[in-house]
């Protein structure tokens, strides 16, 4: 494709933004059951539900002949899909695609990091909500910590261009262990991001309200130790994400902030998600959506067709979400089904 083909077929919603990155989610299965992620007591998609190897493919080229130049595989977590690594080799060698990134668990990094890093994965964000090994279980209810760290260390022993710890924090579970997280991921010097928990799905586990916890005061927990000052993104440190991130003066290592209630960044989204089951959902916090997969089953192999489908669903695009504690969730939908 041309640059002149390329710009003529960018995709910009009604609201001006442009939609260069896209979040494909590869399986609504996981390893753990995160509290703040699904029921201890899941239901997952029959097989036949889910989009083919070869589906997710053709969903990707797409996406990236439309002008898209960052993927990032999500789930569910991402590499218990069986042959995954094959979908993954492929991604990494299509033109025009500048970043192809993931989401991880990290349970399956021992034995994958370095054959995801020699397929082109680039950059890896890796969840930690705990260094504790018994709050770990109960937060993950079956991930095992120091498998964990293991696949952070192998990670960062196959050398991409920048691993990211992300960590949901939940007042009176693990907010005493913020400057334990900030402390290894200077360590290790690891980028390390904060997360709101977003109100997706119906759990009994907790009371969202009563566990939130803003990112204004993780700043305030953070500060009185490490003093944070703001960064001017540059193009060597935005990554095109909704994180607000800051530094400290004695380390290299970035703080980042992800605030969906404390701090509406919708004006500034450029991304849209495509559930395992081939939903294109054109936000996070609404149900606005196209079925891809019907297009791709009615229509095998029609790619013009597929690419004016996603064209035609830039029209969607809410102009932003809205998120309540106090209300039930308006997304009935867990996150392992949103994709990350």
């Amino acid at each position: 494709m041309t640059t002149h083909e390329s710009a003529n077929s960018a995709l910009i919603d009604r609201f001006g933004r442009q939609v260069n990155y896209v979040r494909l989610s590869v399986t609504d299965r996981c390893d753990f059951r995160c509290v703040y992620c699904m029921a201890e007591d899941m239901t997952f998609l029959p097989r036949q539900q889910i989009l083919t190897l070869e589906e997710l493919y053709d969903v990707a080229r797409a996406f990236v002949s439309l002008g898209v130049k960052k993927i990032r595989l999500t789930g569910g977590e991402p590499l218990v899909r069986k042959n995954i690594l094959s979908l993954i080799e492929r991604l990494g060698q299509l033109e025009g695609l500048d970043e192809l990134v993931l989401t991880t668990n990290g349970s399956q990094l021992p034995k994958m990091a370095k054959d995801l890093k020699a397929f082109g994965v680039k950059r890896i964000n890796i969840s930690l909500d705990s260094l504790d090994p018994v709050r770990f279980r109960e937060l993950t209810r079956t991930g095992d910590l120091s498998n964990v760290i293991a696949g952070i260390d192998a990670a960062r022993d196959a050398g991409f261009e920048r691993i990211k710890i992300n960590a949901v924090i939940m007042r009176g579970r693990n907010e005493d262990e913020v400057l334990n997280l900030v402390n290894f991921a200077r360590e290790r010097k690891l980028d390390l991001s904060f997360i709101e928990e977003m109100p997706l799905g119906n759990i009994t586990e907790h009371d969202r309200q009563l566990a939130f916890i803003s990112s204004s005061e993780l700043r305030d927990i953070i500060s009185a130790t490490f003093p944070l000052h703001p960064v001017v993104n540059d193009a060597s440190t935005y990554t095109g994400g909704p994180s607000e991130y800051y530094s400290m003066s004695d380390s290299a290592v970035q703080l980042g902030f992800i605030s969906p209630h404390s701090h509406n960044f919708c004006h500034l989204c450029n991304r849209v998600r495509v559930t395992v089951e081939g939903r294109l959902l054109l936000c996070l916090g609404n149900e606005h959506s196209v079925d891809l997969k019907e297009i791709l089953r009615a229509h095998p192999g029609d790619s013009q067709l597929l690419k004016q489908s996603i064209r035609e669903a830039m029209n969607l695009k809410p102009e932003r979400h809205y998120f309540s504690l106090e209300d039930e969730p308006q997304i009935v939908r867990f996150m392992n089904m949103t994709g990350g």
